[in-house]
């Protein structure tokens, strides 16, 4: 009995990192090749890709990822299908290298994920309630990010890996838990400490 390939189950998200990982490891790959293909998930892997600084043991880490993540967050704030990315951006990318090293390090995470997380609750992830929450709540993580608070970045990275991994899987039962972790360190890191409202203040104030 033939398989139709729209009900085929998609490359997992350790799959496409092996795909990308094998190959000349002084070689770029550009966003604009990373996404190519990837269709609705696009948004999943270039939201993984931008975390990927975070992880990085380098004081610059957060401030490279956190501006991107705000950039995928406000295009699903605003209902868009697919990330743009401009040029400069999108011809500019990481080395493969630096996927492997980091498909190296967390495949034993990946591994126990990947046997729970599946295509779930496909209406939550598609409807524009759902992707307005995720855009917001990405566009607050990215600007925690961005900002200098001590031993912050893993942990901002991890939870953004969570939203990366349910786009990418499209598992609504995953984005449920990363929305609520997501705003539990919203208030904790944010609102408590009064940066997170201090720079939205300048930001509206820059504004007006």
């Amino acid at each position: 009995m033939a398989v139709d390939p729209r009900q085929a189950r998609e490359p997992g998200t350790r799959a496409l990192l092996d795909a990308f990982a094998t190959g000349d490891p002084d070689e770029i790959l550009s966003l604009q090749e990373l996404l190519a293909g990837l269709d609705r998930r696009a948004f999943g892997m270039l939201l993984f890709i931008a975390t990927l600084p975070a992880f990085i043991p380098i004081p610059v880490g957060g401030a490279i990822s956190g501006p991107l993540v705000i950039l995928i967050g406000a295009q699903l704030l605003v209902g868009r299908h697919r990330p743009w990315l401009p040029g400069f951006i999108a011809r500019r990318g990481p080395h493969r290298r630096a996927l492997a090293a980091f498909e190296r390090r967390f495949a034993p995470w990946l591994s126990r994920l990947e046997a729970l997380i599946r295509p779930r609750l496909p209406g939550l992830l598609a409807s524009r309630a759902g992707a307005v929450l995720t855009g917001l709540v990405l566009m607050l993580l990215g600007l925690l990010l961005s900002l200098p608070i001590p031993l912050t970045n893993y942990l901002f990275g991890a939870l953004l890996l969570l939203f990366a991994l349910a786009l990418l899987e499209r598992d609504g039962a995953l984005m449920i838990i990363a929305w609520t972790a997501g705003i539990i360190a919203i208030v904790v890191f944010g609102v408590l400490s009064g940066n997170l409202a201090a720079t939205m203040l300048r930001w509206f104030a820059g504004g007006s």
